[in-house]
């Protein structure tokens, strides 16, 4: 029996299976949790999406990969709890209002119909009864619960000062969200300004945050962890005084290097700091407020740019260096920011290029305090080596190495009471005010008398007004709301006296930093979310997303996770157990954008192709965390293969049920074998294998029914229906028609992963390679368990290895049993 020509043989109808199944499922809803269930639970969360439009060949793409994780577990016979939801505050939704003179919900919740509609089309197995939105008064208001609640435990603060900028959204980055000098949402230039604003204390948890990372490290993708130690930045080194003349108060800066000490020629505070302007003598004053007006133009990617010309303004004051005694002059400079550290440092141009280079700009002694290799030719050295130049009547730190140095330095300083060994971190407190709209209000009332007030929990949410619209929306340095008059002012909660709202709005990321705990109780009116059923679900099992959220969402989950668990609300210190990156579907070597033309559209994609062989080109392009570039694609080469699979279930002639005991050895062989490693590729995440394996069990079953033990032999249908479950965690659509096809009743992704039998892994044989001088001579068929001396016999009696040597006198045998014999003639 050989498959029949195209045109002769049965047909797969995308569309009408498609407009079948959907129904069908949306019907038997298999893949509703159940919190009372007795089987284990598992958690898979992929990032919810923002609904700025219908979905995308990147939501494709992740939602894909993310469905073969859920419908494994759930073949596994675990209960998955695998919801979604949408990211529904933002800019977007609010600048499409301002377009649109309409409710930024207008354009939200209308966007969000679209996207669950593809989201069903898509196949995807999420449980949609647990389905909310951010923007949901719901939801919101327990962000507003959340923000009230860690305030209470002093991680919510409020203070004035030099905030990111952006000039076109008008409204306050964080530092996460300023990307090169530009905003990440609009790409700006980003400027500062001195705003109140309100703030989260996670730099509080600064060395948990980084100390956990070495627990997530196995399940984490590398880069991820290390963006995050980047971004954490810890140094450990020393926070030293320096006596400033003039009546002024001491000077203390951080350093990560107090043995060169001896070297501090001179100091530089950040010309934006308000220590400058304190410090700053009459007859400079002039020339520093010229300055600071150039330096408030550059963003801090520029200043911080090593090849920038240094730039500066002497202050008018001396400061003394406590190790030498010697009077060093104090500048302002755009080299040192505000917020780093004191806002000041000490300057050391023998080991700092950028002090050095500023040295040689203002004419600046320059003392080498660390002795260079002989052969070193520059100008600061930065390396390490023994220390140089540095001693004074207490102490000497020549010869020694840089940590000994640093030991011993710090151990004066804090003996003579100037200074004090430190850590320093490179993270910075949170930023979360926002003088946007389309955001959850911050729930503090302001009143003269009584000052910040919180609301009431029994008033939240703090609902926006539903009346502002269009040109209402329009960025004018402060926030819509401040605006709404009778939004705004309101009777203080405390005294009853008039006071105002908070007109500020929080950062999206607030919304996003605890929405995986909702999930588990999505409906509870009365709290946040149920502790019991966070702990009994949580933390997600494996989160899915892009790596461009290595850094902020990440971050901010993992800070208010750790605070919600000092509160006692959660029993877990990290939200995500594990976590897998997806790559970018890019087209053409580029990545998609109207201006390059090079734009692919999902819906024409899925219409032409159907949703299986979408969903099978993504999963099977490659490794999850690559790129995939939808040029090199063959979806019509998917659907294909759908097509040949499919039609093995048409051919199967043994009833439902048949015992597989009996049933061709070869085929049975090749069937547990795939399913049994699948299983592993799965775990590991080579979900592009899983595919492979399961073309090549195609293949297999194909061969038989043609050519081998035929259509009704009881191995036929055992491999019919394991490509039909496997085919289940990519292409549910074919996966179910096979399923049906089959005999069975819907759905296939409840059916249970096959079983394996483990004697059937077991292989009676193996290809041994066999070599003469580095060339294949031979293959031979033997025993896996063959000993070294029968193999080598074996290979040496083989008739194309003898014709191989040619009587040439065999010098050595290299014996690998059982895949490889290496034979050396001469």
């Amino acid at each position: 029996m050989t498959e029949q020509p195209q045109t002769e043989r049965e047909t797969y109808d995308v569309q009408a299976v498609e407009s079948k199944w959907l129904p069908v499922w949306e019907k038997l809803q298999p893949f509703r949790a159940d919190d009372d269930s007795a089987r284990e639970k598992r958690y898979a969360l992929t990032m919810f999406p923002y609904p700025s439009g219908d979905l995308h060949m990147g939501h494709a793409e992740v939602f894909s990969l993310h469905d073969v994780v859920a419908r494994y577990w759930w073949q596994k016979g675990y209960e998955v709890l695998n919801p979604m939801g949408f990211d529904s505050f933002g800019l977007p939704a609010e600048n499409a209002a301002i377009r649109n003179d309409e409710h930024p919900a207008t354009y939200t919740y209308g966007n969000i119909e679209r996207s669950i509609e593809s989201c069903k089309h898509l196949a995807t197995s999420f449980d949609w009864t647990r389905t909310f939105n951010t923007s949901d008064p719901s939801y919101y208001k327990w962000t507003q619960w959340l923000f009230l609640k860690l305030r209470e435990q002093g991680l919510a603060y409020r203070k004035k000062s030099p905030v990111n900028w952006c000039p076109n959204d008008q409204t306050v980055l964080a530092n996460e969200q300023v990307v090169q000098g530009h905003c990440e949402r609009c790409g700006a230039e980003v400027t500062k300004r001195d705003l109140t604003q309100w703030y989260f204390k996670i730099t509080d948890y600064a060395q948990e945050l980084l100390d956990d990372l070495d627990v997530l490290e196995p399940t984490w993708p590398a880069r991820v962890v290390t963006a995050q130690r980047n971004w954490i930045g810890r140094s450990e080194g020393a926070h030293v005084t320096f006596e400033v003349e003039g009546g002024h108060a001491p000077l203390t800066v951080y350093t990560t290097r107090p043995d060169t000490l001896f070297g501090a020629t001179f100091m530089v505070v950040a010309a934006d700091a308000a220590l400058a302007g304190e410090l700053v003598s009459d007859d400079q004053r002039a020339a520093y407020d010229a300055y600071l007006e150039e330096v408030r133009k550059a963003t801090e990617i520029e200043r911080l740019a090593t090849d920038r010309p240094k730039t500066g303004v002497f202050l008018g004051v001396h400061a003394t260096n406590p190790v030498t005694g010697a009077q060093i002059p104090i500048y302002a400079a755009d080299y040192v920011l505000a917020d780093y550290g004191t806002g000041a440092i000490m300057a050391v141009p023998g080991q700092d290029q950028r002090d050095y280079d500023f040295a040689t700009v203002f004419d600046l002694p320059v003392v080498r305090t660390v002795q260079p290799p002989e052969d070193w030719e520059g100008e600061a050295y930065v390396g390490d080596g023994p220390a140089i130049n540095s001693a004074n009547a207490d102490i000497s730190l020549d010869g020694l190495g840089v940590d000994e140095a640093k030991r011993i330095t710090i151990d004066w300083l804090e003996k003579q009471g100037l200074g004090q060994g430190t850590v320093n971190y490179r993270l910075r407190d949170w930023l979360l005010s926002r003088q946007r709209f389309w955001g959850p209000p911050i729930p503090i009332i302001h009143c003269e008398k009584c000052g910040e007030v919180p609301v009431p929990e029994d008033q939240l949410p703090v609902r926006l007004p539903e009346n502002l619209k269009g040109a209402d929306l329009k960025p004018k340095g402060v926030s819509p709301l401040a605006a709404a008059e009778d939004w705004v002012n309101v009777d203080c909660p405390q005294c009853g006296g008039p006071a105002t709202r908070d007109s500020d709005t929080m950062d999206t990321f607030v919304d996003s930093s605890w929405y995986f705990l909702r999930y588990c109780s999505p409906h509870d009116d009365h709290q946040a979310f149920d502790t019991k059923l966070v702990n009994e679900w949580g933390p997600c099992d494996i989160y899915i997303g892009g790596v461009e959220h290595a850094v902020l969402h990440l971050m901010y989950a993992r800070f208010v996770t750790k605070a919600l668990a000092d509160l006692g609300l959660v029993g877990f210190r990290e939200p995500f157990a594990a976590q897998l990156n997806q790559g970018f579907v890019i087209n053409q070597g580029k990545k998609m954008s109207k201006s390059l033309g090079n734009g692919v559209s999902l819906g024409e994609q899925l219409r032409e192709f159907g949703v299986d062989a979408i969903r099978l080109t993504l999963v099977f392009a490659g490794p999850p965390e690559d790129d995939i570039d939808w040029a090199e694609m063959s979806p019509s080469g998917s659907l294909k293969f759908l097509q040949r699979a499919w039609r093995l279930s048409g051919d199967v002639t043994s009833a439902p049920g048949t015992p597989t005991d009996g049933g061709d050895v070869a085929l049975r062989r090749v069937t547990h074998k795939t399913v049994h490693e699948c299983d592993a590729l799965i775990e590991s995440h080579r979900f592009n294998v899983v595919v492979a394996r399961t073309m090549e069990l195609v293949n297999a079953t194909r061969k038989a029914i043609d050519s081998g033990c035929g259509p009704a032999d009881p191995a036929v249908r055992e491999a019919a229906e394991a490509v039909a479950v496997l085919l289940s965690l990519v292409t549910p659509y074919v996966a179910e028609e096979m399923w049906e096809r089959l005999g069975h009743e819907p759905t296939v992704a409840r059916a249970g992963w096959p079983p394996v039998d483990p004697e059937l892994l077991v292989e009676d044989s193996v290809t041994c390679v066999v070599q003469v001088q580095g060339k294949v001579r031979a293959r031979l068929e033997v025993s896996p368990d063959i000993s070294d001396a029968d193999l080598e016999a074996a290979a040496l009696a083989d008739a194309a290895v003898q014709r191989a040597l040619d009587g040439a006198t065999v010098r050595k045998v290299i014996v690998r049993a059982p895949k490889l014999v290496n034979i050396v003639a001469g």
